[in-house]
């Protein structure tokens, strides 16, 4: 099963991509790991991109299809789980000829939906493990005890400068305008799921399961 999740910003797609990955066998794209992954490969993708980034300019959409197609080429598992890609109808469009191309398809597009205001609160107290990027939360999921991440044991944990209630709106706003399409797009093929974004984790994990398996 290939799967798109759709969410703003802090909706908490990272960590029900892990859960799917661990339960289903999944593999997640995330295009920013992708890119940190292939910044620091060695190949010719790879320096295109630390190009790009080094000149602090925006990645092309033709290389970030490009390192999403060299995944699609390997061991696919369970399937595969876009998250933070695509962004845009043309995106959308790009990533279908991708997975026509590979003859694959994408069998559904799990929405998050969020109540802003509350997601606002969850951002500002978030922090993120500095050695594995593992996300933790003032109130829902805090630092262990012991000072240590609860996936790799690192214990530096650092917050986004722009993890601030300001930036947050303006980034939500960003994202509204440009996913609003891609809500239309995937309605229209059929393939769009609501699932409510900010409760529990595991309440949000059963929803997307029964979004998936439903």
């Amino acid at each position: 099963m290939n799967i798109i999740l759709l969410g703003p910003p802090g909706a908490g797609k990272g960590t029900q991509a892990r859960i799917l990955v661990d339960g289903r066998g999944m593999i997640q794209l995330s295009t920013g790991d992708m890119l940190r992954e292939a910044r620091t490969s060695g190949t010719e993708m790879g320096n295109k991109v630390a190009a790009v980034m080094d000149r602090g300019d925006l990645v092309t959409d033709e290389i970030v299809i490009g390192l999403i197609e060299e995944k699609l080429e390997g061991d696919n598992g369970g399937g595969f789980i876009f998250d933070g890609f695509p962004r845009t109808l043309a995106q959308a469009d790009a990533l279908a000829e991708l997975l026509v191309t590979h003859g694959k398809t994408l069998d559904a597009v799990v929405a998050m939906e969020v109540n802003d205001e509350a997601l606002v609160a969850r951002i500002t107290a978030r922090s993120t493990c500095g050695n594995c990027g593992e996300v933790y939360n003032d109130q829902m999921k805090p630092i262990p005890a012991d000072g240590k991440c609860s996936n790799c044991g690192g214990t530096e944990f650092k917050r986004r400068a722009d993890d601030n209630e300001e930036s947050l709106k303006q980034r939500l706003m960003e994202y509204y305008k440009k996913t609003s399409p891609l809500i239309g797009y995937y309605h229209a093929k059929g393939q769009l799921r609501w699932v409510p974004g900010l409760g529990e984790i595991d309440e949000v994990a059963a929803g997307i399961a029964g979004a998936l398996d439903g």
